[in-house]
């Protein structure tokens, strides 16, 4: 399966499709906060994270999540992967430490997934 980028929105449904023939019940992304896009369906963050450094995306507003879409919207993004640990920008973890940021992301996952 290819990595697609999501620059407009797509339904619920094709990302439970992607899901299925990923992973089953998750779809990793990359989410750039600058351009208000994502990057998904990759097997690694990394992958789709290069992807979008390619497009001219800036490292320092990529980041890595996961989504299940069959959970509740409160509950379906996890902050969790290893292109998130940057000491330089104050994350210390694989998780997206600051709340600002996880809003942020939030948004975009909303807007782009209808």
């Amino acid at each position: 399966m290819e990595i697609r980028l999501i620059d407009q929105p797509i339904s619920k449904e094709d990302l439970k499709r992607i899901a299925r023939e990923r992973f089953g019940d998750m779809v990793k992304a990359v989410v750039d906060l600058r351009q208000g896009i994502m990057a998904l369906g990759s097997e690694m963050h990394a992958d789709a994270e290069q992807m979008l450094l390619e497009r001219g995306a800036k490292q320092a507003d990529l980041w890595g999540i996961n989504i299940y879409p069959d959970q509740s919207a409160d509950q379906w993004i996890e902050f969790d992967s290893m292109i998130n640990i940057r000491p330089s920008q104050g994350n210390r973890s694989r998780s997206v430490e600051n709340e600002a940021t996880q809003k942020q992301i939030i948004e975009i996952v909303q807007r782009l997934i209808t």
